[in-house]
């Protein structure tokens, strides 16, 4: 029972890992505040917690929106009393080629990647310094690795690294720790979200399901690393591996990307 008695307060809570972290925090003892764009998906998290003997409050919350993280912090310590964790987990993909991704677009992948989270995280550090609580910041793999198509979502979470460990140092000595993590694949609708940030249930993911982790598993692991104020924290086997080739053989990603797209186009030319 690690989280005994603490509340924790969870952005993008409503599936996923969001979903799957607040279920693992609830079974270490904390009380949860959810949030996220759709109340409905909220409240059947909230219900699946309140089973597991903890309190629970649904907080909707568009993280984009200037102010509507400070109001949702004022209502979690209305409700449960206090707030010793945030996690800044609400995030989509916005994916193209990079010349066909709209500038709007562009806006909408940082407006919710990097300023919902440097939002989430200035709303809550008032009381996180209060409880001597936890930060954390949920990025990815993609924030050391940048691929074709994907020049958007990487650069978000480049940026949300930046931030984590800048963060980090800030914190140093507050008494309140700073932890980002990095998940490699997981189980999510993250590939069900287009680039208007809007939910698409016949898009498939492209994702190899076999290096797909489970979010209950992630979860876990993730708590794991909260609990022990890790600074930075990455899973999944491929992606450390991922993580490793990113940050110290940038040029082997290059040819490998470009070796793809070069075959790509030479069958593209066959087949025409």
């Amino acid at each position: 029972m690690k989280f005994e008695n603490k509340v924790v307060w969870i952005t993008g809570a409503g599936s996923g890992i969001g979903r799957a972290l607040a279920l693992e925090f609830a079974r270490q003892g904390a009380d949860l505040a959810l949030s996220g764009r759709r109340l409905d998906r909220l409240d059947e998290v909230r219900v699946e917690i309140e089973a597991l003997g903890r309190r629970a409050v649904s907080v909707p919350v568009d993280v984009s929106e200037d102010g509507a993280c400070v109001a949702a912090v004022e209502e979690i310590c209305r409700t449960l009393g206090r707030l010793d964790v945030a996690v800044a987990n609400a995030g989509f993909a916005a994916t193209g080629p990079f010349e066909k991704v709209a500038l709007a677009d562009w806006r909408r992948q940082f407006d919710i990647n990097v300023i919902g989270a440097v939002a989430t995280a200035q709303a809550a550090l008032p009381e996180l310094r209060r409880q001597k609580g936890r930060l954390v910041f949920v990025a990815s793999v993609m924030g050391m690795i940048a691929l074709p198509g994907q020049t958007p979502y990487a650069a978000s979470k480049f940026a949300l690294r930046a931030i984590g460990l800048g963060l980090s140092q800030e914190l140093h000595g507050s008494g309140v720790s700073c932890t980002t993590i990095h998940p490699g694949f997981v189980e999510s609708e993250i590939a069900k979200v287009d680039n208007r940030g809007a939910f698409r249930a016949e898009r498939r993911d492209q994702r190899p399901p076999k290096l797909i982790w489970s979010a209950d598993k992630a979860a876990r692991v993730m708590v794991a690393a909260i609990a022990g104020r890790r600074r930075e924290f990455t899973f999944t086997g491929h992606g450390k591996a991922t993580a490793f080739f990113g940050r110290h053989f940038p040029g082997l990603i290059h040819f490998v990307a470009t070796r793809d797209a070069v075959r790509g186009r030479s069958l593209k030319n066959d087949k025409s």
